[in-house]
């Protein structure tokens, strides 16, 4: 899923912010171990396997469905599992007791072997299940704080800034326009009309998009001959875009054309939704971990789980390692604007000012913080975007009706990207190849966000 351009700044600052995030967290009980607590009374199953459980897991994630319709994100697994679901219809009361008896059991429940693997395996399943508790509390009407709540269901907590910390790259985009009147925002929308994407240009536009961000990923990354995608264009989305993983190896990628499409948004939603983004990552997952090893619980995608930074973060990195200094400007500006009918004279100074643009990232953060916290209202939280994040009204309220869908989700597009990043950066430095290689591990292998972030981010 993506409802912008990338996010993520990647600088010395950030990550040690990060890092000090990480730290304290380290030092901190975690709001879930509350009902790893309440879990203590379940009497646990020594004898419970590895397997068992994440088949219960999986079942358990079906069963809630009903009760929170927006968790189950993708499921692939025995359509048989689905079916009982739904006609069983479990009290969530029932699915509570499971899932901590489960977390309790995860203690002692062993894979067929003792490696790395297999233990990353079963820490990540102990953390979406003590993330589904989060959720089950959240659809009976408990709401945690937003930096409590984004720790209990995706692994993470991301750094504050305030508005002194905006204003420095605000002055910086401002002497990037042309001279004119009025406030930033304005001038800044005034100058991206000439990017947009005529309407009857998009599937052009978008279908050269995507062949060359699969080219490039298939150059490093080998996927089965047979994936495939579909794209389809809506409305009335409170997101730019969204892959839809239907299993065997096949996606619906949908392109939200509520609002002006600009020349940039082909190749970062090519790259984000498609390759080396969701649609790579689904395929890896099911070809190595569910077909490869039997690990059923890869068949369900939560949507509010740990899963989902990783697969967030390392979308958005996959655009600049797909199209890593000035290969990007080069295609875009030879290739795209051209099928797009459109004038590639400003085309620097438009993707200097994208580059600036992506250091506001951390401002839809807070415009989140403040509005879930109760600090901002929601005409307050659009205007915070205008102001921070130089978003025009409309998408200003576009992205508040995502922040309201989807709460504390935010975090995994702009810190899962600088996680992802540090991690791949502190293993590959400037290796091409490797850089690509601990991306296709990370996509593949069952990590969490804070395995990533204790292993990646600079000590």
């Amino acid at each position: 899923m993506n409802r912008r351009k990338p996010l993520g700044l990647g600088s010395s600052a950030v990550v040690s912010a990060i890092l000090g995030v990480l730290l304290t967290l380290a030092a901190c009980e975690r709001p879930a171990e509350t009902s790893e607590r309440a879990a203590e009374s379940a009497a646990p199953s020594s004898s419970t396997s590895l397997d068992t459980a994440a088949e219960e897991y999986v079942k358990l994630a079906l069963a809630l469905r009903p009760h929170d319709p927006a968790y189950v994100d993708a499921y692939f697994g025995p359509p048989e599992w689905a079916a009982e679901a739904e006609a069983n219809g479990r009290p969530l009361a029932e699915l509570r007791t499971a899932a901590a008896a489960l977390v309790t059991g995860l203690g002692t429940a062993r894979g067929d072997a003792e490696e790395d693997i297999v233990t990353r395996r079963r820490e990540q399943l102990r953390k979406r299940l003590t993330s589904m508790l989060a959720r089950m509390d959240m659809a009976e009407g408990r709401y945690l704080p937003f930096d409590e709540e984004s720790l209990a269901l995706f692994d993470a907590v991301a750094p504050r800034y305030d508005a002194a910390h905006f204003a420095p790259i605000l002055s910086r985009i401002e002497t990037l326009l042309p001279p004119g009147e009025g406030p930033l925002d304005e001038r800044l929308e005034q100058f991206r009309a000439q990017f947009v994407i005529p309407t009857d240009r998009l599937a052009e536009v978008f279908d050269a998009a995507i062949a060359e961000c699969r080219r490039r990923t298939l150059a490093h990354i080998d996927l089965p001959a047979d994936e495939n995608f579909t794209i389809e264009y809506v409305t009335n989305q409170p997101w730019s875009g969204y892959n839809w993983y239907k299993g065997d190896y096949f996606s619906v990628i949908q392109i939200n054309t509520d609002l002006p499409i600009y020349i940039s948004r082909a190749v970062d939603l090519g790259c984000h939704e498609g390759y080396p983004g969701h649609h790579t990552y689904n395929v890896l997952l099911e070809r190595e971990l569910v077909e490869g090893r039997g690990w059923v619980e890869f068949t369900v995608h939560p949507l509010y789980g740990p899963q989902s930074l990783i697969s967030e973060g390392s979308a958005n990195f996959g655009v600049e390692l797909a199209f890593p200094g000035e290969e990007r400007l080069g295609f875009e500006r030879d290739v795209l604007f051209p099928l797009a009918g459109l004038d590639p004279g400003e085309a620097s100074t438009y993707y200097e000012i994208l580059a600036a643009l992506e250091e506001l990232a951390y401002a839809e953060n807070e415009a989140a913080r403040g509005r879930l916290d109760g600090a901002f209202d929601e005409q307050q939280a659009v205007e915070w975007l205008m102001r921070n994040e130089l978003a025009p009204r409309a998408r200003a309220e576009q992205r508040v009706r995502f922040i309201e869908t989807y709460r504390s989700y935010v975090i995994n597009y702009n810190l899962g990207q600088d996680l992802v990043a540090a991690y791949v950066d502190a293993r590959a430095g400037d290796d091409v190849e490797r850089r690509w290689t601990e991306l296709e591990r990370l996509l593949a292998e069952p990590f969490a966000p804070s395995d990533i972030g204790a292993a990646g981010v600079p000590q």
